[in-house]
């Protein structure tokens, strides 16, 4: 009985012997997407540990073996259609009689989604398996208190000539975040650029309380009396007319708009519209203005302190 023992064991290790060892693919199995250039594979071949390793995919999206001679090529394919692509090729040149293999994704490089502008944490990641907007957003830590009305999502798309394009689709933040419509948050492939632009600001300087660079997220409803009410109301001395300074498109020069600001006081005259970037500008009732130019100086160091309230004086 002894004997029978001693010999079961000896065969059971002679197999052990000859099994090949499982090979470990050298990375995490991540979902399965469609393989890009510079994405890091791995690759094992069972009972041939000379083909077993990682790879990484060229630019021109084709990987090498060691012994063989043709490239192949892994872009644009599924791991499951390169493990196809693989074993036919080591089985055209005679390497490997019927290849067992397995292909799994290590890391993603050919994918990347870039959020930048008013977020918190601007970051570029992967499109690893079901990636939303919003999720991107919230991977950048959420949206800044200085993001605008809209989100900027850029896409790679070639033109009708075949030149290389993008298209851009704007998603307005209420309908995303405030009415959760899911139409709006959309899927990201990769390749995307996201970004959130400032809220457009106008700039109230001069005869009031609190002068300051006032952020509007809604410019239809932007107007003097509203301006007037974020700055507290007028200084004393305040004159009777005001200045609106508004940037023309094309040229980009800056424009003055007289507007009778007592009359819109009385209710004399209707409320004026201001759009994001205006400067409203009251003077004091000397007559006296300064210029755009000594105002435009006051918002610069306004803007490079910081601190959103702008010290004026007038000049006298």
């Amino acid at each position: 009985m002894s004997k029978l023992v001693l010999l079961m064991m000896c065969g059971a290790m002679a197999f052990a012997q000859t099994r090949p060892a499982a090979v470990d693919p050298g990375g995490p199995n991540l979902p399965a997407e469609r393989i890009g250039a510079n994405d890091l594979i791995a690759l094992s071949v069972y009972d041939a540990p000379e083909f077993t390793r990682t790879v990484r995919v060229g630019a021109d999206g084709q990987i090498r073996l060691p012994m063989l001679k043709q490239r192949i090529k892994a872009e644009g394919l599924y791991p499951s259609e390169l493990e196809t692509a693989i074993a036919e090729a080591l089985k055209a040149e005679e390497l490997v009689v019927d290849p067992v293999i397995t292909v799994t994704v290590s890391e993603y490089h050919s994918r990347p989604i870039s959020v930048a502008g008013a977020v918190k944490n601007p970051l570029t990641f992967q499109a690893v398996g079901t990636v939303t907007l919003l999720e991107a957003i919230t991977r950048a830590g959420g949206l800044a208190m200085e993001a605008g009305p809209e989100i900027l999502i850029s896409k790679p798309q070639a033109t009708a000539g075949g030149a290389p394009g993008s298209l851009i689709q704007r998603i307005p933040v209420k309908g995303l975040i405030d009415a959760a419509d899911p139409e709006l948050n959309v899927r990201l492939y990769g390749g995307e650029e996201i970004r959130v632009p400032d809220v457009g600001k106008i700039y109230v300087v001069g005869n009031v309380k609190r002068p300051g660079a006032f952020p509007v997220q809604d410019a239809s409803e932007a107007s003097v009396l509203k301006m007037l009410a974020l700055a507290e109301g007028l200084a004393p001395f305040a004159g009777r007319q005001a200045y609106i300074y508004r940037r023309e498109g094309g040229s980009g020069a800056k424009h003055e708009i007289p507007i009778e600001l007592r009359k819109i006081l009385k209710r004399e005259a209707p409320d004026a519209p201001l759009m994001p970037n205006d400067i409203l500008y009251v003077p004091d009732n000397s007559g006296r203005r300064t210029t755009l130019a000594a105002i435009e100086r006051i918002l610069t160091f306004g803007a490079s302190t910081g601190g959103g309230i702008l010290v004026y004086s007038s000049i006298r």
